[in-house]
């Protein structure tokens, strides 16, 4: 078997702002198996780094690419627990190339084009007009479920935004997930948290910064919105860690970015911990391009979803590798008819 990876830079349509910061652009790499002995047959998995946020984003990144791919020509195995998002890539181009190097990891009714993935409909942080604007897109478009981006703005106008879209929606026509990716002190957090949730909030992601096991705890058991972990998964890579930290906060939901939290193989593992403790949850997408949401995608659909699920990213970028996924109303589509448009990508 022959590996090579090449460096991609994300560009986005438009700024995208969290509570950490605004985005303009996003780095990420390739990988592509070889099978030397049926030339022509490829994998591509995407190792989507999120620079700030991800477990490895440390300097030596590229540098671990390098050694994976020299090991796999030698038949050698490496060490990738402590790089989640090598692993997501590694996992989607094995399990690409096993089933013909058609960008098919996970063949099901889904990559037939039988059934769609219901998504929630993400609205970025900005201005409220442009906010309430970019929610009303998403409504017509055909969305129940959107969720919006909070704690990066005042919290008076993040609010009256809420209260302005439950005056024209029901919680019975439209769901209402909040994310807000740390930006909540654990002293504002427990008055923000009953202000929001007299409109109806399906949960929030991450009210407060990772790693505060004692204060979120006590977010999570009086909370009058349901909490869902993000960020707090990231770093954690054995199961006797997951369960420790769950058996420590007792979320109601976690939210699981295969990128983050070491590819498949360890979401599966926080899939199980969870469910042992009766914790719910859902998939989500972290900026990947179409490659890395593809795999994603074509994960969730054979796992099965029973609520809407995070995969809506990928018109986000004006240079997005071209694939067969659309979003059709409030679901991810895939026409097994549409092909794969790559640029010219430099192998090293």
């Amino acid at each position: 078997m022959k590996a090579n990876y090449c460096r991609y830079v994300l560009k986005f349509k438009q700024p995208a702002g969290t509570s950490r910061g605004v985005l303009h652009e996003k780095e990420t790499y390739f990988l592509r198996l070889e099978d030397e002995s049926a030339p022509g047959v490829y994998g591509i998995g995407e190792c989507a780094v999120f620079r700030g946020l991800s477990a490895d984003d440390v300097p030596e990144y590229e540098d671990k690419l390098k050694e994976l791919c020299a090991n796999i020509g030698r038949g050698e195995a490496t060490d990738l627990q402590s790089y989640p998002s090598i692993q997501f890539g590694l996992e989607t181009a094995i399990y690409d190339i096993a089933n013909g190097g058609r960008r098919q990891p996970f063949p099901s009714a889904f990559t037939e084009g039988m059934v769609g993935i219901p998504i929630n409909g993400l609205v970025w942080m900005g201005s409220k007009e442009e906010m309430l604007s970019r929610i009303k897109e998403k409504i017509e478009a055909g969305f129940t479920t959107i969720k919006l981006k909070v704690g990066a703005i005042n919290f008076e106008s993040e609010l009256e935004m809420v209260k302005f879209i439950r005056s024209c929606y029901s919680a019975d026509t439209l769901t209402i997930r909040l994310d807000a990716n740390g930006g909540f002190t654990p002293a504002d957090a427990p008055q923000r948290l009953s202000e929001f949730a007299k409109y109806g909030i399906h949960s929030i992601e991450q009210p407060i910064k990772a790693g505060q096991w004692e204060e979120m705890r006590r977010l999570c058991a009086g909370s009058p919105i349901d909490i869902a972990l993000d960020e707090e998964l990231i770093g954690i890579f054995t199961p006797e860690k997951m369960g420790e930290m769950l058996d420590a906060v007792r979320p109601k939901y976690i939210i699981l970015k295969p990128a983050l939290v070491g590819g498949f193989s360890g979401s599966q593992m926080w899939m199980q911990q969870a469910a042992v403790r009766g914790i719910g949850g859902w998939i989500t997408s972290a900026l990947e391009s179409n490659v890395g949401l593809n795999a994603i995608a074509q994960w969730t659909a054979r796992m099965g979803a029973d609520m809407p699920q995070g995969l809506g990213t990928g018109a986000l970028y004006v240079n997005n590798i071209g694939s067969p996924l659309s979003v059709v109303g409030d679901s991810l589509r895939y026409d097994p008819s549409a092909a794969w448009s790559f640029p010219a990508l430099e192998w090293q």
